[in-house]
């Protein structure tokens, strides 16, 4: 059997589910095509000539190298294959985006045939993926004295490679598909349950929405061949929830255009709109791939003579609709005026914040780092030839207010901008290139990741990131077939690449599950830090974190930047006592009701958030910031003294160390490289030097949110109000209810207390309780399942150490073995305890899933349809999000509490102050060795 008869098999598989064959990464594959196109009697050459032509990856796969090495010796002579001529090889080394094609494009331009360098130049010139080896290449060549490098560097100064692709078009036709109303979570476009499939583009774009939903998008694309279809959430904000690049991946697939007619199922440009915009983390990831984003507004608010919001029976705003988004509605956006247009012409909203400077180019060149990496080459060509920079991207917007003081982030900011103007003070609105310090790279994604580092030629992680993880929580739990083909080969690549990774390729450490948002908050040392992650929770206590798409983190980890507007900030402060009775997270529920309270819209969205919780150490701070992502924030930051952040970060040295002892240190020494910044930054702070990051007094603010916690009295519930008649109103975090609004009466089916929310505390909580219960009942019976995933093995090994994880098994019906990890997903809960793997768990929906049409109450932070739990026939499934005391005690129950119940079962425990020890003995090993 030879790889290409493998091929083939498999190509006879996928075809019996409806797919094309397989985009091709191996180079021994490609080799075997060469072979049998070299044969000009192979039965098999005309096949292999397709698939070596139309269906090999570019960038820096196996398979790139050896095509372009092929497509060389076509062009010097060396091989002869009539359907390639050297011109067309030249063509195809043009769309294969750097890394071996480059390679060989300067081996031809600077080679001694005066007529194939010409030819490699002009090809070259249109070539942005460079790096620094491809760039001192040219530079030497240039210094020698060698005429077409100075050529080629002349044109990178002149942007050539920008300023000769066609402008976008004046008007864009565009016709309408309403995927749903309300606010569409990325998970519709790129369900959490078939993550596995991200990195096979078709097959996994056959997940997206519906198999009903594809086919009429086809069918609107053969009515309307001159329009491009606009997928809408109605009512609704659209990508919500996660930045997703495998669902906008998805929308281009559907509705984009073709990137390369010799690359496969790469689209990009798609039209994305909501009546309510688009989340700000979707939004980035539209630009990714050169697309666009619209806020229609198409609803709007029904005020009264004095101009004041009518209000429906249920308190909340009565909308009228100023114009039809239909599925099939015919508009045009006007991209010079910026108007979006009837099919008549009539002007129906303003859409200009969709067509910045930046954006248009993002739009004219196919992708955004596209531009990234071309002001790059641009600024590297004008260094060399020893002129000034030409002006041809649109300027970065500068927003400066004399007089003006700085909030946190815009702080932050500005330490870290690049290439802004010396010694001006960039405000809110300023579009900055600024330094990454901390990459997070998870594991659904991961791949996709993986393969957009390929698609941009890069190799190895840029040495301004001070440390980078790649985590494996999201297939931490069920060790299937799936995550067995794909995470070791992820866990491999970004290794290599110079990531801190989770598990192993040598297999010389045990596994490490633990949540990604909780490694990178540890390895964050700096709170003046700028993190970029890979899931919309990449939210942490230190610094200021933004959840990216796989195609964002790819540029952060090859080039340690990252570009975008210096964001509004709004100010969370607190008044009153919190009562002893309530949990921490009950403060994170009612500052959202609080602040929908008091401003009615949420204020929070596509900003930053400033809590000043400085009493707080990381980990519980971290639930603050980590919910701030469904708040629809862009990020937050948490304001902290002195002595919380010097103890927060003896604790992250702590874990850091232990990563060290288990042998997760790489080469590169990251590791000890952030203990080192941590000793620096705790040393700043003590000596006065550099206080903890907080803002200027005279900071401006797009608002200010006071959480009175005296008022918080009775635990809260987020609701996703499955049943609400206003469908835009369903599963928005935005329905906060008391405990009492149940009666003690809602049915539970299954509680969970895990993923990226919860904290040690929440764990000896969790152990305190059960106790309690049994001292007063004598017995404790669940009735209902009760699933409890620590975040990370740290916790565990701790908890192990102090007795509470012997108190969890004492009551467990089930804990989790890493010798023998489940190989399937569980499909039926017992009325018991569930000792799960540290990681995701529930709350991914990739893997485990509560049964169709439960009830779950979790402490976790999705309550999207479908994620946690998925309708069943005769009931919506239901995912309510509370605190651990109130997910235990309605396990138990069966039932959400009274709080009389709820305060007899939480007697004695202190539910806000639980933290991990200061110190950690040195060589400490988790018992699952």
């Amino acid at each position: 059997m030879s790889l290409y008869t493998d091929y083939l098999e498999e190509i006879e598989t996928r075809k019996s589910e409806g797919l094309h064959p397989k985009p091709i990464d191996d180079g021994a594959l490609v080799a075997e095509l060469i072979s049998q196109i070299k044969e000009v009697g192979n039965p098999h050459r005309e096949d292999s000539l397709k698939f070596f032509i139309y269906n090999t990856l570019p960038g820096t796969t196996s398979a790139a190298g050896v095509k372009a090495a092929f497509l060389k010796e076509i062009i010097l002579g060396e091989a002869e294959v009539a359907e390639i001529t050297p011109e067309f090889a030249f063509e195809l080394l043009s769309h294969m985006k750097g890394g071996p094609s480059v390679e060989v494009l300067l081996d031809l331009a600077l080679g001694q045939d005066a007529d194939v360098a010409a030819h490699a130049a002009e090809v070259l010139k249109t070539q942005v993926f460079l790096y620094e080896a491809d760039m001192e290449r040219l530079e030497a060549a240039h210094k020698a004295g060698n005429p077409v490098a100075k050529d080629v560097l002349q044109s990178y100064a002149k942007a050539e490679f920008f300023t000769k692709l066609p402008d976008i078009d004046d008007e864009i036709k565009v016709v309408t598909y309403i995927a749903a109303e309300g606010d569409i979570s990325t998970d519709l476009l790129s369900p959490g349950n078939q993550a596995h499939s991200r990195s096979d583009r078709e097959l996994h774009g056959k997940c997206m929405i519906s198999e009903a939903a594809q086919k009429e998008i086809e069918a609107l694309k053969l009515q309307h061949p001159d329009k491009r279809v606009m997928l809408i959430a109605e009512k609704g904000t659209m990508g919500v929830g996660s930045s997703r690049m495998s669902g906008v991946n998805n929308v281009a697939l559907w509705t984009g255009k073709q990137a390369s007619p010799y690359v496969p199922f790469v689209n990009y440009a798609p039209v994305v709109a909501g009546t309510n915009g688009i989340s700000p983390i979707f939004l980035t990831t539209v630009g990714v791939t050169g697309g666009i984003g619209l806020d229609l507004k198409n609803w709007v608010k029904k005020v009264d003579s004095d101009g004041k919001a009518i209000l429906n029976n249920d308190g909340n705003p009565v909308l009228e609709q100023k114009y039809s988004v239909e599925t099939g509605t015919v508009l045009k956006i006007d991209t010079k005026t910026k108007m979006l247009l009837d099919e008549d012409g009539k002007e129906l909203v303003d859409v200009s914040s969709a067509f910045t400077p930046q954006k248009v180019e993002f739009m004219k060149a196919g992708s955004s780092y596209a531009v990234v990496f071309g002001k790059k080459l641009q600024t590297f060509a004008a260094e060399t030839l020893g002129i000034e920079v030409p002006l041809v991207f649109a300027p970065a917007k500068e927003v400066s207010h004399e007089g003006q003081g700085l909030t946190a982030v815009e702080k932050i900011f500005n330490r870290n901008a690049v290439g802004s103007t010396p010694g001006k003070t960039l405000h809110a609105g300023s579009d900055v290139r600024v330094k990454v310090n901390i990459v997070g790279s998870q594991d659904t994604t991961g791949l996709m990741t993986s393969q957009e580092l390929e698609a941009m030629a890069a190799t190895v992680i840029s040495p301004t990131v001070d440390g980078a993880y790649q985590s494996g929580c999201h297939t931490a739990s069920v060790w299937d077939k799936k995550a067995q083909a794909n995470i070791p080969r992820l866990m491999n690549f970004m290794n290599t690449f110079g990531l801190i990774t989770a598990r192993d390729p040598k297999g010389e450490y045990h596994a490490m599950t633990d949540v990604i948002h909780k490694v990178l908050n540890d390895i964050t040392v700096d709170d003046w830090a700028i993190i970029i992650g890979g899931d919309s929770h990449t939210r942490m206590s230190k610094g200021v974190a933004f959840g990216a798409d796989s195609g964002t983190v790819a540029l952060a980890l090859a080039t340690g930047e990252a570009t975008m507007p210096i964001p509004e900030t709004v100010k969370v402060t607190f008044t009153g006592t919190m009562q002893d009775h309530m949990d921490f997270r009950d403060v994170v529920h009612a500052t959202q009701a609080q602040m929908l309270k008091q401003f009615g819209d949420n204020v929070f969205q596509g900003r930053i958030i400033e809590v000043h919780i400085g009493t707080l150490l990381a980990d519980q701070a971290f639930t603050f910031t980590d919910w701030t992502a469904e708040m629809k924030a862009k990020a937050s930051i948490c304001i902290s003294q002195d002595d919380t952040l010097i103890e927060s970060l003896e604790i992250a040295k702590s874990r850091i160390q232990i990563m060290i002892d288990k042998g997760m240190e790489n080469a590169a020494g990251t590791l000890q490289g952030l203990i080192d910044k941590a000793d620096q930054r705790i040393a700043e702070i003590k000596s006065g030097e550099k206080p903890a990051l907080s803002p200027d007094d005279t900071a401006k603010y797009f608002a200010e949110v006071v959480v009175d916690l005296d008022v918080i009295d009775e635990p809260m519930i987020a609701d996703p109000d499955v049943n609400n008649e206003d469908v835009s109103k369903r599963y928005t975090h935005d329905t906060i209810r008391p405990v009492s609004y149940y009666g003690a009466q809602k049915k539970v089916d299954l509680g969970f207390v895990g993923s990226c929310m919860v904290h040690k505390g929440d764990m000896k909580i969790v152990a305190q309780m059960l106790k309690n219960l049994e001292k007063d009942q004598g017995k404790v019976e669940f009735k209902a399942p009760l699933v409890v995933a620590a975040p990370t093995y740290n916790i565990v090994d701790e908890l192990k150490e102090e007795g509470d994880w012997a108190i969890l098994q004492k009551y467990s019906g089930f804990e989790f073995d890493d010798l023998f990890p489940k190989g399937e997903a569980r499909t039926e809960y017992e009325n018991i305890l569930y000792l799960e793997r540290p990681g995701c768990n529930l709350c991914m929906g990739n893997q485990e899933k509560a049964a169709k049409g439960d009830t779950v109450l979790a402490t976790s932070t999705r309550l999207f349809q479908g994620r946690v739990v998925e309708d069943a026939a005769e009931k919506k499934g239901e995912s309510l999000l509370a605190s651990t005391p109130v997910v235990v005690l309605s396990a138990i129950l069966g039932r959400t509490p009274s709080i009389e119940e709820y305060k007899a079962a939480i007697k004695g425990i202190d539910l806000t102050k639980f933290a991990p020890p200061l110190e950690k003995p040195a060589g400490a090993r988790s018992a699952h060795f």
